[in-house]
């Protein structure tokens, strides 16, 4: 991972520094949302957390090395008119890897809560007798209330 160092672009030598770090950090983040996206779309969501664990630095160099970019954009364009092409083009590409990975993140998400409510659901239906008449909760031995529990969840997965 690249950190954007460059605060002051002045010649052509840090211009093409500071593109090459944003591209690095660009291709990088790339690599990591990709793997993360491909874990979760096969069900292995520890892999997928496990490979999402460097994404936070690598955002976080990437949006730093933008902010140093646009604040040099005219010094960029001056001495290094092709590496601006070059990062537009990629940025271009970046962002559609962003979108699938954001697309793969909400399915999972939707999908576990839809789990997590059929399951609450299915518990709840349990413990109601069956029976004529209006459905209720059967009354506890142990007191006053429903007899059963908040749903619990492990967070081991």
């Amino acid at each position: 991972m690249q950190r954007a160092e460059p605060l002051r672009v002045a010649d052509r030598l840090s211009a093409e520094a500071l593109v090459a770090g944003v591209l690095g950090n660009m291709a990088a983040l790339e690599t990591v949302l990709a793997e993360e996206a491909g874990h979760v779309r096969a069900g292995r969501l520890r892999e997928g957390i496990v490979a999402a664990e460097p994404k936070a630095a690598l955002a976080a160099a990437y949006m730093q090395g933008l902010e140093v970019a646009k604040a040099n954009a005219v010094a960029l364009k001056r001495f290094n008119p092709e590496g601006v092409e070059t990062l537009r083009t990629a940025h271009k590409r970046f962002t559609v890897v962003v979108e699938a990975n954001q697309s793969v993140l909400d399915s999972a998400r939707t999908v576990s809560e839809g789990l997590i409510k059929s399951l609450a659901e299915e518990i709840a239906r349990a413990q109601m007798p069956a029976g004529y008449g209006r459905q209720a909760p059967a009354p506890s031995p142990y007191g006053r209330g429903v007899r059963s529990g908040p749903l619990v969840l492990s967070r081991d997965l």
